[in-house]
């Protein structure tokens, strides 16, 4: 809650000065006709949700995939020998983690609808499809921890469906806040399978560590606030703060997260423009817990989990004609890892690709 308290702390600054600049200058009319303009071009990157749509429908399609390679703790690359010197917590058979994930790749589908029957109100449906694969190397559990071999685990479902109302909350000729409200339920399998070797060497089927599970059956509420504005003829400069938190949980759930984007717009063309935008993150461990998951392998732990996290990304949007006149656009946004301060034991992030597809009626 802290960091929400600093985050909304943020926004009430900006909102003054917001306000001090409508005493100076409401905008040119040229910057006024640019700001209703750029209307029907992204005014975020494609990788920011929860952005307001104009009057009538609007569908889209995005899909992220997202590369971890390696370990750190607390912040600090770690080798696999370090790790394997690290106690089991979760049972004394063995007694120091064997298994170790080397590498994650996962892939995240959604799609949504929107519709906004007044320029004061938007309403979306939203499905995330999610799909995890990881590769890991097993250990001895005897004295010489000799590397036994690799194998790999999967799992995908249907993650989670979200019921979004984004609203106005105000407006001038070169900036615009607005609030968002939603309700997230997940859905997916919470108790995925998989074949693993075990540091007796031997293949065991058994349920996944909860970084692989589709979904952790909760329910939560997102608060959220956007600001963009004009601040030249061709630049738009946005603002966006959320909070994530659990309403509902069966047996655990991953922890509450707040996020905050910051991203600068630059409109080349009447087609295409750029994007720059910073985005930090912070969650808080997993709650609860799921007693079979005990295996000797870090992403068992629930104390393996959260913390905070800052990116870069970098993007471009192309406004297209093929289906109608202007009102298609596609996305892409490279997001790369500025910091990584995990808790404890965690993979590391390598990158994020996404990208995205939108149309408007």
């Amino acid at each position: 809650m802290k960091n929400l308290f600093k985050l909304l702390t943020i926004f009430c600054l900006f909102a003054f000065a917001d306000e001090d600049s409508q005493h100076h200058d409401h905008g040119s009319m040229d910057m006024k006709e640019h700001m209703e303009h750029s209307g029907k071009h992204m005014s975020a990157p494609i990788g920011i949700m929860g952005n307001m749509h104009h009057k009538g429908f609007m569908v889209s399609i995005r899909h992220g995939q997202m590369q971890m390679k390696g370990n750190i703790f607390d912040g600090d690359n770690i080798s696999d020998s370090e790790i394997l010197l690290k106690p089991n917590e979760l049972s004394n058979m063995p007694a120091y983690l064997s298994v170790i994930p080397k590498n994650m790749s996962m892939s995240m589908t959604m799609i949504d609808a929107m519709y906004a029957p007044s320029e004061n109100l938007t309403l979306m449906l939203m499905g995330t499809y999610l799909s995890k694969d990881m590769t890991l190397k097993t250990y001895s559990a005897m004295m010489g921890r000799d590397l036994l071999g690799q194998f790999s685990t999967s799992s995908s479902d249907l993650s989670d469906i979200t019921f979004s109302a984004l609203f106005l909350i105000d407006k001038t000729d070169v900036s615009k806040w607005h609030g968002e409200i939603s309700y997230l339920q997940s859905i997916g399998n919470n108790n995925e399978m998989g074949t693993v070797l075990t540091p007796m060497n031997t293949q065991m089927e058994m349920i996944l560590p909860y970084a692989m599970q589709s979904s952790d059956k909760a329910t939560r509420i997102i608060l959220g606030l956007t600001n963009t504005r004009q601040i030249s003829e061709k630049t738009t400069w946005g603002i966006q703060a959320k909070y994530k938190t659990v309403a509902n949980e069966k047996d655990w759930a991953f922890g509450d997260q707040t996020e905050l984007n910051s991203w600068l717009q630059y409109q080349y063309d009447s087609s295409i423009s750029f994007s720059s935008r910073i985005k930090f993150t912070d969650q808080k461990q997993i709650s609860g817990i799921n007693s079979i998951i005990s295996a000797p392998v870090q992403t068992a732990n629930t104390e393996n989990y959260g913390g905070n996290e800052l990116h870069i990304g970098l993007g471009l949007n192309y406004t297209l004609d093929i289906f109608s006149q202007g009102n298609e656009q596609i996305g892409l946004e490279v997001v790369l890892p500025l910091m990584q301060n995990k808790n404890n034991l965690q993979m590391k992030t390598d990158y994020q690709v996404i990208v995205g597809y939108q149309r408007s009626f």
